[in-house]
C-alpha cells in the first residue's frame, strides 16, 4: 500500500544531510581543519580521545567569527564564502557549502569558542541535534576552538559502522597528513588520549614538509615535478622507479591545495610510470595542480573529495609530459641532496641536527649476506635464501647419501619443470606441486603452530633505520607484539622513526625495509576485528614473502627435505591464501587427453 507524501521534518534532514558530509571522525576533523584554514589560521591542535569516536578538539589561531555570526555558523547553508550562484565557480576557500558545522550539531554535541582580534571577550555557542542550546561571553585567546562529543550519539545506526579505535585514529591522522602536505607554512599537532603522536612544525619549502610528514627515506628517492600549460601549473615530487609500493595510497594528488580522489590523475601517473616499474607496483607521488577555479567544478561530491575538470585531456597531458620529462631527464638513481639540503635547515635545531645525521649514518650501511646458498641444515638456517621448515626430529646428515629420487607418499619424484613446478608419478596418477605454495602453506603452518616452532631471530649486523608516515607508525606499534611473536626485534627509535634490530632466521635474506614497507602497505587500511585474524593474516603475509618463488632451482637433496617435511604436516591442499599446492592427474584423465579413451 503506498504512503501519503509529506514533508520531512528538519531534523530529520539535517542528518540525512549530515550522512552525506561525515561518515566518520576523520571527516569532522577534513571539515574543521578546512575552516581554520580559511579562518587564516598558521597553528592547530588537534585533539583526540579513543581515536576521535568519544571525542574531537580542534583549536586554530585564525580570524575567528564574528559574535553575531557565531550562531549563523551553525545554521545549513550559511556561508561567508559565496552570494551569487555564479560564486560557485569561482570559489577559493575550502568550506565554501556552509555544510560543516551544521551536519557535525546535527549528529553530535558541539561547543564552540572564538575571539576577533581587538575583541574584548569572545562568544561561546554550544550545539546539539541541530539546535542551539547556549550561547555566552567566554574568556579565550584569539581564534577558534570546536569540542565535538557523543558523535553519532542521535544516530546510533552510524556508530555501528565505526571501526576500531585504532583505524579511526589512523583514517584522522591521514587528514591530516594529507593537508599538511599541501600547506607547508602550517603548524600541526595532533594529541591522542593527551598523548602527543604527531608534531609537524611549519616550513618555508614544500620538500621540507614532504621530509617531516612522509620521511626522509621518501626524500631521498624523490624527483622534483613542475610543469605549465594553458592556465594550468604543475609541480610536486615523484619517486624513482627504485621507490615503489604495493598500492596506491601513496599517491597524493590535490587540486588547488585540496586533496581528491580522481582516476584521471592516476591513470596519468601510472602511464608515466609504464615500463619503469614491475606489474602491481606503484610509485610514490605528491602532484598539487593549481589551475583557475573556473575551469574545475569541486562542487560534485558532498564532501568535496571528487572534482569534474573542463580540460581533461589537458590536465592529462600535462601530469603524463611533467612526470616524463623528469624521469627522462634523471639518473633514475636515488640521490641525497634532498636530505642534505634538509639538514642545513635543521642546523638551528641540535638535537633534531644530531638525530638526523645518526639516522643518516645508520641507513647508509647495508647488510651484507653473502652469496646465496640453498640448504636445509637447519643448523645453517641464518644463511638460507630458501629456508626449510623441518617437522622431524632425527636429523638427515648431509654427507648421507641419498637416491635421485624421494618419496612424496607412494609417488616417486620425476623433476622440477619451469623453475617452479615438482613432478611426482606412481602407476596410475602423476602429482603437480606448485613449489611456492607449498612452502609458503609449509612456513605459515611454523609460525600458527606455537607447540612445535622455534624461531630463531638473526640479528642485523647494522640496524635498519625506517622513516614512517604517522598513520603507519602509530599501526606498526601496535602490531609489535604480533611481530615480535615471529622473531622481529623493532623498537621506536624517535618520532615516527622505527629500528630494525633482529630479523627472523627464516627471512634472513631479505631486506627489512622493504618488507615493513609492504607489510604496512598490506595492512593498514584493512580492518580486521579478532585478534586470531589478524595473526593468521600477518603469518600468511609473512610466509609468502619468505616462501620459495618461481623460477627458483632446487637441488635433489632440498627437494627431499623439502618433501619430507610437507608429508610430516597436515592440510597442504591449499596456501594461506586459498591457491592449490598441488593438482592431481590419474592415468585416465591423461590417457583422455591423447585421446586413447
Amino acid at each position: 500500500m503506498s504512503g501519503r507524501i509529506v514533508v520531512l521534518p528538519d531534523d530529520l534532514t539535517n542528518k540525512i544531510a549530515a550522512g552525506e558530509v561525515i561518515e566518520r571522525p576523520a571527516s569532522i576533523v577534513k571539515e574543521l581543519l578546512e575552516n581554520a584554514l580559511d579562518a587564516g589560521a598558521t597553528d592547530v591542535k588537534i585533539e583526540l580521545r579513543r581515536g576521535g569516536c568519544e571525542s574531537i578538539r580542534i583549536t586554530d589561531n585564525g580570524t575567528g567569527i564574528d559574535p553575531d555570526d557565531a550562531v549563523l555558523a551553525f545554521a545549513r547553508f550559511a556561508t561567508s564564502k559565496i552570494y551569487h550562484f555564479d560564486d560557485i565557480y569561482k570559489v577559493h576557500s575550502f568550506g565554501f557549502r556552509g555544510e560543516a558545522l551544521a551536519s557535525i550539531a546535527s549528529i553530535a554535541h558541539v561547543e564552540m569558542v572564538t575571539k576577533q582580534h581587538g575583541a574584548l571577550a569572545g562568544v561561546r555557542v554550544a550545539a546539539e541535534a541541530g539546535n542551539i542550546k547556549e550561547i555566552s561571553e567566554a574568556g579565550c585567546p584569539v581564534g577558534t576552538s570546536v569540542f565535538v562529543t557523543d558523535i553519532f550519539g542521535s544516530v546510533p545506526v552510524r556508530r555501528k559502522f565505526l571501526k576500531s579505535e585504532q583505524t579511526e585514529q589512523g583514517h584522522c591522522l591521514d587528514v591530516v597528513s594529507r593537508l599538511a602536505l599541501a600547506h607547508p607554512a602550517l603548524s600541526l599537532n595532533v594529541f591522542a588520549n593527551e598523548r602527543q603522536i604527531l608534531s609537524i612544525p611549519g616550513t618555508k619549502a614544500s620538500d621540507q614538509r614532504l621530509a617531516l610528514v612522509l620521511g626522509t627515506d621518501f626524500l631521498d628517492q624523490m624527483i622534483l615535478l613542475s610543469g605549465k600549460r594553458n592556465g594550468l601549473a604543475l609541480h610536486g615530487f615523484g619517486s624513482l622507479p627504485s621507490l615503489t609500493r604495493s598500492n596506491t595510497k601513496h599517491i597524493y594528488p590535490f587540486v588547488n591545495n585540496r586533496f581528491i580522489r580522481d582516476q584521471l590523475i592516476n591513470h596519468a601517473v601510472m602511464t608515466a610510470y609504464r615500463n619503469l616499474i614491475p606489474t602491481k607496483r606503484y610509485p610514490a607521488v605528491v602532484l598539487l595542480l593549481d589551475l583557475p577555479p573556473e575551469e574545475v567544478d569541486v562542487n560534485v561530491h558532498p564532501a568535496k573529495m571528487e572534482v569534474r575538470f573542463r580540460d581533461p585531456r589537458g590536465v592529462y597531458e600535462t601530469i603524463v609530459e611533467s612526470f616524463a620529462a623528469a624521469l627522462s631527464s634523471h639518473s633514475l638513481q636515488p640521490k641525497g641532496q634532498g636530505s642534505d639540503r634538509l639538514l642545513c635547515e635543521l642546523g638551528s635545531n641540535p638535537h633534531a641536527q644530531q638525530h638526523y645525521r645518526v639516522e643518516q649514518a645508520l641507513k647508509r650501511y647495508t647488510i651484507s649476506s653473502g652469496s646465496p646458498k640453498l640448504n636445509f641444515d637447519r643448523d645453517r638456517r641464518a644463511h638460507e635464501s630458501f629456508p626449510a621448515v623441518n617437522y622431524h626430529v632425527t636429523k638427515t646428515e648431509e654427507s648421507e647419501v641419498r637416491e635421485s629420487t624421494i618419496v612424496l607418499g607412494d609417488y616417486n619424484y620425476i623433476g622440477q619443470v619451469m623453475g617452479t613446478y615438482l613432478i611426482f608419478a606412481s602407476s596410475d596418477q602423476m602429482i603437480i606441486v606448485d613449489q611456492h605454495a607449498a612452502h609458503e602453506r609449509l612456513i605459515f603452518e611454523h609460525l600458527k603452530n606455537k607447540s612445535q616452532r622455534h624461531i630463531s631471530s638473526q640479528r642485523l649486523l647494522i640496524p635498519e633505520v625506517i622513516n614512517l608516515p604517522p598513520r603507519d607508525y602509530s599501526f606498526l606499534m601496535d602490531c609489535l607484539p604480533l611481530l615480535q611473536d615471529c622473531g622481529f626485534d623493532i623498537e621506536p627509535f624517535g618520532l615516527d622513526t622505527v629500528v630494525v634490530k633482529s630479523m627472523p632466521s627464516l627471512f634472513a635474506t631479505l631486506q627489512g625495509k622493504s618488507m615493513i614497507n609492504d607489510f604496512l602497505a598490506e595492512f593498514v587500511e584493512r580492518n580486521i576485528a579478532s585478534l586470531d585474524e589478524k595473526k593468521e593474516k600477518i603469518y600468511a603475509f609473512l610466509a609468502c614473502r619468505s616462501a620459495v618463488k618461481a623460477n627458483h632451482r632446487l637441488s635433489p637433496l632440498e627437494i627431499d627435505a623439502f618433501v619430507k617435511d610437507l608429508d610430516a604436516i597436515p592440510n597442504i591442499s591449499s596456501c594461506p591464501h586459498g591457491r592449490p599446492v598441488f593438482l592431481t592427474h590419474t592415468l585416465w584423465d591423461i590417457e583422455k587427453m591423447f585421446k586413447r579413451r
